[in-house]
């Protein structure tokens, strides 16, 4: 005989079986489509943005930092050192909530991009630096044989080999920023991790909804890394360097 499910105002709460167990009702996802695939969007909006975003901050400041130019030197290392030993939630609140005390109020779209390009151009600007300044002593000093000035030598020989040697950490760092994306919750942008919470309020499934956007977050994750490694064997130097 079928165990009678507990009712709604009971103390187990729904979705509970009289016998404490748990009834799972995979049909809220079915329910609730439209609204999770909005908030799929929107942190693939975000997440895309951020992770561009970073990567362009992290070569264009890290080539810089690889060519140590003075000042601009020391305004990299300012700027990395801030963001990455700081929290990025307090990054996300400083943009949104201490921002408007001086008159710049920013939309939680932008600050969700905007947080993720500079949390994750600082990890990016290391990582590039790193990349470019592994290069080969020798081919640099032949670059400079040929005539070529420091920065043409730069965007010959450092930047096209450099980028691959980085390649690896950048990937973590994507994956992460990506990952990343859930702390807009703390600003209620409605990204997936906040929508699906904002469903599990309504409909107590707690169960299937996070398991659902767990599987998401997973399955996005693991198809970034296989495309990272396919690029990784594509542009690999032979030989190394």
């Amino acid at each position: 005989m079928l165990t009678e499910p507990v009712p709604a105002n009971s103390a187990l709460g729904p979705g509970f079986l009289a016998d404490g167990g748990y009834q799972f009702h995979w049909g809220v996802l079915g329910d609730h489509l439209s609204e999770l695939w909005d908030g799929l969007l929107r942190t693939l909006a975000i997440s895309a943005i951020g992770m561009a975003g970073s990567v362009v901050v992290g070569v264009l400041l890290g080539g810089a930092a690889a060519l140590r130019i003075p000042v601009l030197r020391t305004l990299i290392w300012l700027y990395v050192e801030i963001f990455r030993n700081t929290p990025l939630l307090v990054q996300i609140f400083f943009l949104y909530f201490a921002l408007p005390d001086i008159g710049i109020s920013l939309s939680g779209f932008t600050v969700g991009w905007l947080s993720l390009v500079l949390w994750g151009g600082a990890y990016n600007v290391e990582n590039f630096r790193a990349g470019f300044q592994s290069v080969d002593p020798a081919y640099v000093e032949g670059g400079r044989a040929l005539g070529f000035p420091r920065l043409a030598t730069f965007r010959l020989v450092n930047l096209p080999l450099g980028w691959r040697a980085a390649l690896p950490s950048v990937t973590n760092t994507l994956i992460s920023v990506f990952k990343n994306s859930s702390f807009m919750i703390a600003i209620s942008y409605p990204e997936l991790t906040e929508t699906t919470v904002n469903l599990v309020a309504v409909s107590f499934r707690v169960f299937e909804l996070f398991i659902a956007i767990g599987a998401v977050y997973l399955a996005l994750v693991w198809l970034m890394s296989l495309g990272a490694r396919l690029i990784e064997r594509r542009f690999a130097i032979p030989g190394g360097f």
